[in-house]
């Protein structure tokens, strides 16, 4: 997998070179500017770019927005040390593939390789205090298993990965996320972890 790294902070970029080349992936370029972000996507089209948020003169998430505009396909993992509701709507709104904090990097791997299988991956911290939040009423439209379902979701767990951890079948699962697709009238798992976000 080609990747590009784009963090104002040297040490993380090195950090996370050394543990993706280890891994046998390829660094196409790194940078540490959301301008750089969007000349170097545009230059090597990479598999997967890997975007700090707070960067000085335009954003990660700036960045972002602009290069998901020209190709809506692009693969952008963000990856940050703010825990901030704001940003992390933003960034799955916009069609980020995931949002991750940067002392996870035991969790950097298998990111990549939710977002190589086309899911979408959630730092489980973010997700664990989001959940902790009081729901809304729109969250009282699910039952409790729907729920659970929903956090995994937007933890960026596979069908198979789900019935795993709730000791369910994945047929069930399927049937779970479609009813919740039914009842909240929403199109896919994206906007699925969107909603999980809002509410």
């Amino acid at each position: 997998m080609n990747i590009i790294l784009i963090d104002d902070d040297a040490l993380v970029v090195n950090a996370l070179q050394t543990i993706l080349e280890g891994s046998g992936h390829t660094i196409a370029a790194t940078g540490g500017s959301g301008r750089e972000a969007i000349n170097l996507y545009n230059e090597h089209h990479p598999d997967l770019l890997m975007v700090d948020i707070r960067m000085s003169g335009m954003t990660g998430l700036e960045a972002s927005r602009e290069i998901l505009s020209g190709d809506p396909g692009a693969n952008i993992l963000v990856i940050t040390t703010f825990k901030d509701d704001e940003y992390i709507q933003e960034a799955l709104e916009m069609g980020c593939k995931g949002y991750l904090l940067k002392d996870n990097f035991k969790g950097i791997l298998p990111a990549i390789q939710a977002v190589e299988s086309g899911n979408m991956v959630f730092d489980s911290d973010i997700v664990k205090s989001m959940s902790t939040k009081s729901h809304s009423r729109a969250m009282s439209k699910l039952s409790k298993r729907e729920q659970d379902v929903l956090e995994l979701v937007a933890e960026g767990l596979s069908n198979k990965e789900i019935s795993e951890k709730l000791y369910l079948s994945e047929g069930t699962v399927r049937n779970y996320i479609s009813q919740m697709l039914t009842k909240l009238d929403l199109r896919d798992r994206t906007q699925l972890a969107v909603y999980f976000y809002k509410n």
